[in-house]
């Protein structure tokens, strides 16, 4: 790299995709602090990044890559490269399966990457939106649930 290199750097682009890059992560954080707050493996630094890089990955992508085709294969090795790492947080013992919201989370952080990299912040705030209620509000009255479970289980027959 040369200097002549640095100086024909387009600094629009550049501040255009910082913003979307911030943009991503910024959605991703408040899923981060869920996993973290519920002692998670992965957690407010993972969901971020995830975010960040496969905003990145795509930002790539788009500006060097000229057909609709290349893109997608992309985004197919995003998806794939992301559910790998979900894959690694999933557990299985004789009654219980763990890892699988921080699974899903974590993908859906890949999607909201891609989206803000196509530029489609109503489709990367909609995900963000339902991956955080889901983790903070669903999870509230399933736990709800399982207490009623729980205590009805040992009542016994009245």
């Amino acid at each position: 790299m040369t200097i002549a290199d640095i100086s024909s750097i387009n600094w629009a682009q550049v501040t255009s995709h910082l913003v979307q890059l911030i943009i991503a992560y910024a959605l991703a954080l408040p899923i981060g602090l869920n996993r973290l707050l519920s002692e998670q493996r992965f957690g407010l630094r993972t969901f971020p990044l995830v975010a960040t890089v496969s905003c990145g990955f795509m930002l790539v992508g788009i500006s060097v890559i000229t057909t609709t085709g290349g893109e997608a294969r992309v985004i197919q090795g995003i998806i794939t490269g992301i559910g790998f790492i979900g894959g690694g947080t999933i557990f299985k013992n004789e009654d219980n399966v763990t890892g699988m919201i921080s699974a899903a989370s974590i993908w859906n952080t890949g999607a909201i990457g891609i989206a803000v990299a196509f530029k489609r912040l109503e489709i990367a705030i909609v995900l963000s939106a339902i991956n955080t209620f889901t983790l903070f509000m669903v999870g509230r009255v399933k736990e709800k649930i399982d207490e009623e479970v729980h205590h009805d289980a040992g009542r016994g027959d009245e």
